[in-house]
């Protein structure tokens, strides 16, 4: 059986790739689709194409799992496709995320007749988001453990001034401990 895992991916983080990773021991192929929403653009900090670059990059180790994008309805884009897209896959934090999802996970059943899985993101990322992450980020703060290297590298090329600079500062706190 065949899953998708839809999100907005600005960028996929650490609990993502956990949950991702587990779909794909449990799904024969998992298909994680970067939903474009028209009216939030301009509100992501990557591209809809960096997106995309990002996971392909995350993503090329899991043999099983492939990339795509998908502008309107999730059910549209499960029902639309030539091959059977199956199940979708809903990574949960905590409870408060069970409960919009629950929500969500109704209406895909009943306007669309899919089914979705809810996988628990593992405890140590239970308080990482992708919002999170970016505000770390823009502050040049450390989010290497919270995200795959693909999206560490992103971050840190859109907020290259804002690492360099800090970059810069801890070399000269060193240099100045030094006797």
């Amino acid at each position: 059986m065949n899953a998708v895992f839809p999100g907005s991916f600005d960028p996929i983080t650490s609990g993502h790739m956990d949950v991702l990773t587990r779909a794909s021991r449990i799904f024969d192929h998992v298909t994680v689709t970067v939903m474009h929403n028209a009216r939030k653009q301009g509100r992501h900090l990557f591209t809809l194409d960096e997106r995309l670059e990002i996971l392909e990059s995350a993503t090329g180790h899991l043999e099983n799992v492939s990339v795509d994008s998908f502008d309107g309805l999730l059910v549209d884009y499960m029902s639309r496709s030539s091959q059977d897209k199956g199940i979708i896959i809903r990574g949960l934090r905590a409870v408060s995320d069970y409960e919009y999802e629950l929500q969500i996970a109704h209406l895909n059943r009943q306007i669309g007749d899919t089914e979705t899985v809810f996988i628990m993101a593992a405890t140590r990322w239970s308080f990482v988001s992708s919002s999170m992450v970016r505000e770390i980020a823009s502050y040049g703060g450390d989010i290497s453990e919270m995200v795959p290297h693909a999206s560490a590298q992103a971050l840190r090329h859109k907020h290259a001034d804002i690492y360099a600079e800090r970059d810069m500062q801890q070399r000269a706190q060193r240099e100045s401990r030094l006797p």
